[in-house]
């Protein structure tokens, strides 16, 4: 299994206050990319909100393929999202993006 950073975009399409941003990150803390190397070097947040209500989650996840590891992502945020009660209408995401590796070398 590989360690792969996943970055998921995505757009606030209603008004979210801090409240359910808390919730949110709280239920994407066990993916924190902080976990690994490369998050913590590059200071990597799990949630980046920008001012025009687009987002940015990075998540860690671990997987034997790329794919496999974009698409335990794409189930990640999707749960977190409806755990901070949003859904696809008001938290639509962009396609996951594997953007850093975090392997052992071998």
């Amino acid at each position: 299994m590989t360690t792969y950073v996943i970055t998921v975009p995505g757009t606030f399409t209603t008004g979210v206050g801090a409240g359910t941003r808390a919730r949110l990150s709280r239920a994407l803390g066990p993916a924190d990319p902080h976990t690994t190397r490369m998050g913590n070097a590059e200071d990597l947040d799990v949630l980046n909100v920008n001012e025009d209500n687009t987002f940015t989650l990075r998540l860690t996840v671990e997987a034997d393929t790329g794919p496999h590891a974009e698409e335990e992502a794409r189930r990640l945020a999707d749960g977190a999202l409806r755990g901070a009660g949003l859904d696809e209408r008001t938290a639509p995401l962009g396609p996951a993006v594997i953007t850093g590796i975090d392997a052992e070398p071998g």
